[in-house]
C-alpha cells in the first residue's frame, strides 16, 4: 500500500526522541491495528529493534516510526499524535476513518 499517507505530528515524535534516548541505539518506534478494544479494534503503540520487511517506514525529527501493512490500510490519512493534558499524557491516532471510538481512546471502530 504505498500510496497511503500516515503523519507524525511534532509532539509524537518529540516525545518518541525523548523516550528513546534511554533506549538501546537503533530503537524505533512501532503502531499497529489488533482486533479488539471496546470498538472492534485498538492502537498498539511499542518500541522495537527491528524492522520487518513489509513495514512504512514514517522518518520525523530523528525518529523512525514504523507501520506494518496490514494496519496500513486502517491508518489511512491518519496522523500519530502525543497528548499530555489534565486527563493525562498519551500518544493518540487522529484517525479521520474512525466511525466510532471509546472514551479509552485506544479503541475504534470502522
Amino acid at each position: 500500500m504505498s500510496n497511503v499517507s500516515i503523519s507524525v505530528s511534532d509532539a509524537a515524535a518529540t516525545r518518541i526522541k525523548e523516550i528513546i534516548t534511554s533506549e538501546p541505539d537503533g530503537t524505533m518506534f512501532r503502531m499497529s491495528v489488533s482486533g479488539g478494544g471496546c470498538s472492534g479494534f485498538q492502537y498498539n503503540f511499542e518500541f522495537v529493534q527491528n524492522q520487518n520487511e513489509d513495514d512504512m517506514v514514517l522518518e520525523k525529527g530523528g525518529i523512525k516510526v514504523l507501520v506494518d501493512s496490514i494496519s496500513q490500510m486502517y491508518l489511512v490519512d491518519s496522523e500519530l499524535d502525543f497528548s499530555d493534558d489534565l486527563i493525562g499524557a498519551a500518544f493518540k491516532v487522529n484517525n479521520p476513518n474512525a466511525t466510532a471510538s471509546c472514551g479509552c481512546g485506544t479503541s475504534f471502530s470502522i
